[in-house]
């Protein structure tokens, strides 16, 4: 079976597509900057690698040019040969709590869901229909960022807020990231050779956009990310967590306009804000103050987020690294580890260092693993699955 994953986002569309239920990877694209004047593209298949810098102009010429490579180099003749096409799509609101077969009634609910992730859904929506445009007989399937946390309970989704607020207009916390937390879930469950039900486990996916997970018995209790991906972690240019009254004093005695608040919280706080630089790897690199600060501001937060859960969880068995900094930076592992031992959390500094699937010491109470996340085979096997449930395969 060969199912197709397309993300595809306000200016770029990446691609892969897989053999089922094996999850090899037959072909990868990624077609960047559409509509810009450096739009460029890249197609990967079979060890073989190349780089394009036609102009791509929309998303629709996007798809087409990945067509015609799939074709060109006889991996498949055509989108309409696939058996199934996948959609990332960031937001499901209260309407998706698994994956779904996409008719006309599902993408008006995500059309109607544009304002709780407006970089988001609009650019999600515009790859499903252009695809079903291309592929109208084949089976399209969105999955949602947000579904993996639907199983939260009311006291960990609402916001202390009149309640009128959730019932009219749906604020509350979602989480997202919720695709990447599942796979190394299942995967971290799988090295335990345990069922992800029997476990009790806190997973971080840290990279430029950051999250922590609450699982208990395999399903999602809590998340740091909320009605928005703004809240929860320090990131590379979010903000996270903060007073909200901070927004009101922003507006009122600095004359703030809503888009500048926007702007300040989503793109110019976080690591950048603190130190001028988002790269992780070159923040470590200096001396001064500032950058050590927000390295040292960073780590407490995530250690702050792991008591929390540690807590409400009460029986950890497992804590899982993943996503860019989670899975590649030893030394913020370390940092976010240190003094945890009270919680069963014993990390082994050498296998740390040489960056080990299993991290902690044997005695450690709590597994400790470095996983490197696979969102789109996740997709692929929740595609997979559904389209079993169904029949249709």
């Amino acid at each position: 079976m060969k199912i197709a994953v397309i993300n595809s986002g306000s200016s770029s569309i990446k691609f892969q597509l897989f053999s089922m239920p094996k999850g090899e990877i037959l072909a990868h694209a990624l077609v960047e900057k559409i509509g810009e004047a450096g739009s460029k593209s890249m197609f990967e298949y079979g060890g073989k690698k190349i780089n394009l810098t036609d102009s791509i102009k929309t998303h629709h010429e996007g798809l087409k040019l990945i067509n015609a490579l799939l074709k060109e180099h006889h991996i498949v003749e055509h989108f309409s040969s696939l058996d199934a096409i996948a959609h990332r799509v960031v937001h499901g609101g209260e309407y998706f709590r698994d994956a779904t077969l996409l008719d006309d009634d599902a993408i008006e609910k995500i059309r109607g869901l544009i304002p709780l992730a407006p970089l988001h859904n609009g650019a999600n929506l515009e790859g499903i229909l252009v695809s079903r445009q291309k592929a109208p007989n084949v089976p399209q399937i969105a999955v949602f960022d947000t579904a993996f946390h639907s199983t939260m309970p009311k006291e960990a989704y609402l916001y202390a807020l009149p309640y009128e607020m959730y019932e009219k207009h749906k604020i509350r916390r979602y989480g997202f990231h919720g695709t990447s937390h599942s796979f190394v879930m299942k995967e971290a469950a799988a090295k335990m050779k345990k069922s992800p039900k029997e476990l009790n486990m806190i997973t971080l996916h840290l990279g430029n956009g950051s999250s922590a997970c609450a699982i208990k018995n395999g399903v999602s209790v809590d998340t740091s990310m909320g009605f928005t991906p703004l809240e929860g972690l320090m990131m590379g240019t979010r903000s996270g967590d903060i007073d909200p009254a901070i927004i009101i004093y922003l507006q009122r005695e600095l004359g703030f306009s809503v888009d500048e608040v926007d702007t300040l919280l989503n793109k110019r706080s976080g690591l950048l804000g603190v130190c001028g630089d988002i790269d992780l790897r070159e923040i470590q690199t200096h001396d001064d103050e500032l950058s050590k600060a927000a390295i040292e501001m960073m780590a407490r937060r995530v250690k702050k987020y792991i008591g929390s859960y540690a807590a409400l969880l009460s029986n950890v068995g497992a804590l899982v690294f993943t996503a860019g900094i989670g899975e590649n930076s030893y030394t913020i592992r370390a940092k976010i580890l240190q003094g945890l031992e009270t919680f069963g959390i014993e990390l082994d500094e050498e296998a740390n260092e040489q960056n080990l699937t299993l991290i902690s010491k044997a005695s450690s109470r709590v597994k400790v693993f470095v996983i490197k996340t696979n969102e789109e085979l996740e997709i692929a096997r929740e595609s997979e699955n559904l389209l079993k449930r169904l029949d249709i395969i």
